[in-house]
């Protein structure tokens, strides 16, 4: 991206879309793209998994098209076995909705974790009680600060608890969270760190529930974005009868989250429950949690997420070096 001009399709490797993130306005892009979803603007289709021959792994492919920004795209994200560690990769590719031309083919690894992160700001947005003072989250790896970054500047937190066991006895990382928000420090155990909490986002790799009966104090927002493993839930299935549920997207979300699958099957819950998704709360149509029980808010991210937040890089390139067609 060195030259005052530049030609479509644009190739885009991790290192230049690094540079760019500071730069994009996710939560706007985002915005946008769940009222286009709300307003039949947007085509969000399932996303399918094709297994490669002879057991040699499998890619997802996430699809989505916005007719507004006249765009759409794919993310395709390779598994790839290997005799060691498994290869995993992804990366995007935009099209015009106009002409049928490539835009961009771009590294979606770092843009995966903000649209990720971004999602879940918007849901903390919509959904936290408005004089929320206590956020807790819960992992912080790469996808964890980025949640702390995306969700920070949205209500006065008085306190931002951060949990890992990973960071017990690893100074330089414990330095690293603590440095995005002066508001930011380190519980020593997971109970410290939710206990009291308004606001609790889990950003962990766990199948498994993370939160056990009795840690919350009181009723609390809880966001979770969970892992690929089967099944995967970061809190007991039986828990979601007793909450106000939302999720990114209701027509596919409750197929693919395991506490929802899991509830549904054993638990007497139904997708028919969920009170709202990001389309009716980014455009004013969805109710409120009663703040009298605990929330909850499922995402398991969405191609239309890619191919926005894609859209957004390709905008910010685009008019920093002029595209010649």
């Amino acid at each position: 991206m060195n030259h005052s001009e530049t030609t479509t399709p644009l190739i885009v490797h991790e290192e230049a879309v690094r540079n760019a993130l500071p730069e994009l306005d996710v939560r706007r892009a985002l915005t946008e793209m769940f009222r286009a979803l709300h307003g039949e603007q947007a085509v969000q289709p399932p996303q399918s998994l094709t297994l490669f021959p002879a057991n040699a792994g499998d890619f997802i492919t996430y699809l989505g098209a916005i007719a507004d920004a006249k765009v759409f795209g794919a993310k395709m994200s390779p598994y790839i076995v290997t005799g060691a560690k498994p290869i995993i990769t992804a990366w995007t590719a935009l099209m015009s909705m106009e002409t049928g031309q490539p835009l961009m083919w771009c590294d979606a690894g770092l843009l995966t974790t903000e649209r990720t992160a971004g999602a879940t700001a918007l849901a903390v947005e919509h959904l936290a009680e408005p004089h929320a003072r206590r956020l807790a989250i819960v992992g912080t790896g790469a996808v964890g600060q980025a949640h702390l970054r995306h969700i920070a500047p949205l209500r006065a937190w008085d306190s931002i608890h951060v949990f890992s066991p990973n960071l017990q006895g690893n100074a330089a990382q414990r330095a690293a969270v603590t440095a995005l928000d002066p508001r930011a420090s380190v519980s020593a155990t997971l109970e410290d760190c939710v206990c009291d909490a308004d606001v609790v986002v889990l950003c962990t790799s766990s199948g498994a529930p993370v939160l056990a009966e009795g840690m919350l104090t009181k009723p609390a927002l809880i966001t979770s974005i969970s892992t690929n493993v089967a099944n995967a839930h970061e809190i007991a299935p039986a828990w979601l009868p007793q909450m106000d549920v939302y999720c990114d997207y209701r027509r596919t979300t409750p197929a693919s989250a395991g506490e929802m699958k899991l509830a549904a099957e054993l638990h007497g819950w139904s997708p028919h429950n969920i009170v709202g998704d990001l389309p009716e709360l980014a455009s004013g149509k969805a109710a409120k949690p009663s703040y009298q029980r605990h929330a909850f808010f499922r995402s398991i991210g969405l191609g239309l997420e890619d191919v926005a937040i894609a859209y957004e890089l390709f905008r910010y390139l685009s008019a920093r070096h002029p595209v010649a067609k």
